[in-house]
């Protein structure tokens, strides 16, 4: 089964695509998604929006994980990521995709062990796990370790 994992953002979005084959798991892509550039809010959630349409398009995934919206001690950096998130959730829906939210510790969790991990061991660990050459970027690695944690609970029911 091919799994996509997205790691929201307002400005860069990450994404990880990996292949679920019985118990191991496959690198195929990551990389992000960035909507910095554009001044207008509101013009970010559709660079968001079709940029996941042109992964989706281009990989095929059978499946989908994002991870949750933290609530922040910002009320409206977390209403911006919650908007980014609805962006990336409408992409995935409109290619026809089952989606699945996890909240950050579980995903955390699912790859080092720990619910509190920091980003480098999040991104030291996928490139553990799945076998790559060097540490993707924090985003990336996010994405990614958001589809393993999907991989995981398929395996566990």
């Amino acid at each position: 089964m091919r799994i996509i994992g997205i790691d929201p953002g307002s400005r860069i979005t990450g994404y990880g695509i990996i292949d679920k084959l019985g118990p191991n798991l496959g690198f195929v892509a990551c990389g992000t998604i960035r909507a910095e550039r554009e001044k207008d809010f509101t013009r970010r959630l559709l660079v968001i929006f079709d940029g996941l349409s042109e992964v989706i398009e281009r990989h095929r995934p059978e499946a989908a994980a994002v991870e949750d919206v933290f609530v922040a001690h910002n009320a409206r950096s977390a209403l911006k990521l919650g908007q980014a998130r609805g962006a990336a959730v409408v992409a995935l829906l409109r290619q026809g995709l089952p989606v699945h939210g996890y909240p950050p510790r579980l995903v955390k969790q699912a790859v080092t062990g720990c619910g509190g991990a920091e980003k480098a061991q999040v991104q030291h660990m996928i490139q553990v796990l799945l076998e790559l050459s060097g540490p993707p970027s924090s985003d990336a690695a996010d994405a990614l370790a958001v589809a393993v944690c999907h991989a995981q609970r398929l395996a566990f029911g």
